[in-house]
């Protein structure tokens, strides 16, 4: 199991940073001494968002995927069972050796989750660091609430270059929508589209815009004939290799967001047959015995649903094209040297059960709806070769992001600033950490479900349900509900006060009052 991989050593940041900073010192020029000075200057105008050393900034590039199963790449299926790491089949697998080089430099995240499993909610999440019923994008379409402040918006105000190009999918219906008005600190959002997973762009007089239409002459989810330089992540990732060697002299954040593999299931040649002779099979999940219905009955899975394994082999070849697309970037940021200098991470907003549990898509607790890829590589800041168990959720991406920077974390953000976790070292007893617990919700604010997630159980109380445990060590297909079993009386215990904790202190209205407040008040005396 994952655990047994478990790294139980730390270096502080407060140390790292110290080494860095002596580094620096050694070879400082006056240009060097004078963006010391800044820094230190912003940091008292800007209210403590300045960086918190006075080390040269690092760049930091963002490369989001959209309705991702983790198993589909090479570095996650290494961290599990070949059983797990196999569920369509020993030959159904996608090499992804681009993506697994930067696991390989950095840390990879073994539990992280997506705060709320939709596009709209775990991207507001993701960028204010503030769980999703406190940004006003609770769930998909809602617009973020305009005084919220974005990890962005901060490197902007210390002089970051900040660009983004891809999906937003925070400033309401818009569809698609290219260069909202309200940036939220990413100055160049020229390629930014609110809403869509279209397959083809282009250029209309230095204008983006959707190259594939339909009869009528509107635009298009088809291919329409894409190709390398036209197919939407090839487009897109050309547009952030662009930005990169424009800014190649300053620092640079920019957030590249692909709207693949999200459907529709469909992608250029030569990766729509590259995988179509490949064998796959259904997950052991797909279908259940009608006593056995898994997690949410009424809705948790559709046993009509037929297997499409050509869909699937589609789906293996959007993530190849993905993959050989971050090939690219890599080779650019060795070009330019600026590999050494830059944050690389690699994430989703959500995943794909693709059909586990007889379902596609997202938008539940389960494992390939619900965790997803993160992956995060920084020479000198981030420990090579790490693997992180502790549950994370995209809730605690922009905190942690200012931890590994040097930054002070703003007051308004609500996650876990987990840096520390990125720099351990083999050696040193003292890193081990008490059980981590992660919070996730339905993309809703009336009482539907919300789960309290460790790197072993899942705790989930439902308006629909009764409660339900998942074990994910006993039980990793999580096909049972363990939540009866007189030895986890205390598990639920402790985990239904770390909801009712949450739901206080953040203000999560699905726990003010009702069905599953009164739930989980009643398994506190399990204690």
């Amino acid at each position: 199991m994952k655990r047994a991989f478990r790294f139980h050593f730390t270096r502080s940041l407060q140390n790292a940073s110290r080494q860095d900073a002596a580094g620096v010192e050694s070879r400082i020029i006056f240009g060097e001494w004078i963006r010391g000075v800044i820094c230190v200057t912003l940091s008292v105008v800007l209210g403590g968002f300045a960086l918190a050393t006075e080390t040269t900034p690092r760049n930091v590039l963002i490369i989001q995927t959209d309705e991702h199963n983790f198993r589909t790449l090479g570095c996650y299926r290494q961290t599990l069972s070949p059983e797990l790491a196999a569920v369509w089949g020993k030959e159904a697998i996608v090499e992804t050796p681009h993506i697994d080089s930067i696991a390989a430099r950095g840390a990879i995240c073994t539990s992280f989750y997506a705060t709320s499993p939709v596009c709209t909610p775990s991207r507001a999440a993701f960028f204010t660091g503030r769980y999703p019923q406190n940004t006003g994008a609770y769930q998909n379409d809602r617009p973020l609430s305009s005084d919220m402040v974005t990890f962005a918006e901060v490197l902007r105000r210390n002089g970051y270059a900040t660009g983004y190009a891809g999906k937003w999918h925070l400033d309401g219906s818009g569809k698609p929508q290219w260069e909202p008005n309200r940036k939220f600190g990413f100055s160049d959002n020229r390629f930014m589209f609110n809403r869509g997973h279209w397959k083809k762009f282009a250029f209309d007089a230095g204008q983006p815009i959707i190259a594939a239409t339909n009869k009528k002459g509107t635009p298009s989810y088809s291919l329409d004939d894409a190709d390398e330089t036209s197919f939407s992540t090839d487009w897109l990732c050309d547009r952030a290799m662009d930005f990169i060697r424009e800014h190649a002299g300053q620092p640079f954040c920019y957030h590249l967001s692909l709207p693949d593999p999200h459907g529709p299931s469909t992608v250029r040649a030569p990766y729509d047959t590259l995988y179509e002779d490949m064998a796959i099979r259904p997950p052991m999940t797909f279908q259940m015995d009608a006593d056995q219905p898994g997690w949410l009955p009424a809705n948790g899975r559709n046993t009509s649903s037929k297997f499409n394994a050509r869909l699937m082999t589609l789906y293996f070849g959007m993530v190849r094209c993905i993959d050989d697309n971050v090939g690219q970037i890599l080779a650019l940021l060795d070009e330019l040297q600026l590999t050494d200098q830059t944050m690389i991470v690699f994430t989703a907003d959500h995943g794909d059960l693709c059909y586990e549990h007889g379902r596609l898509n997202k938008g539940n607790p389960y494992e390939g709806s619900a965790k997803v890829p993160m992956i995060v590589a920084g020479e000198g800041v981030v420990t090579k070769g790490l693997q992180i168990d502790e549950t994370l959720g995209t809730v605690d991406f922009a905190p942690t992001l200012f931890g590994l920077l040097g930054y002070r974390v703003p007051d308004s953000m609500q996650g876990l600033d987990a840096s520390k976790w990125f720099q351990r070292l083999s050696g040193d007893p003292s890193s081990t950490v008490e059980e981590q617990v992660t919070f996730l919700r339905a993309a809703s604010n009336k009482p539907t479900w919300v789960a309290a997630v460790t790197d072993r159980y899942k705790l989930i109380v439902s308006a629909e349900d009764s409660p339900w445990l998942f074990d994910l060590e006993t039980d990793p297909h999580e096909m049972f509900n363990h939540f009866a079993k007189p030895e986890n009386r205390s598990v639920n215990a402790r985990l239904a006060a770390a909801l009712l904790r949450y739901g206080d202190r953040m203000k999560d209205p699905q726990l003010t009052e009702g069905k599953l407040r009164s739930e989980l008040q009643s398994m506190l005396s399990y204690r």
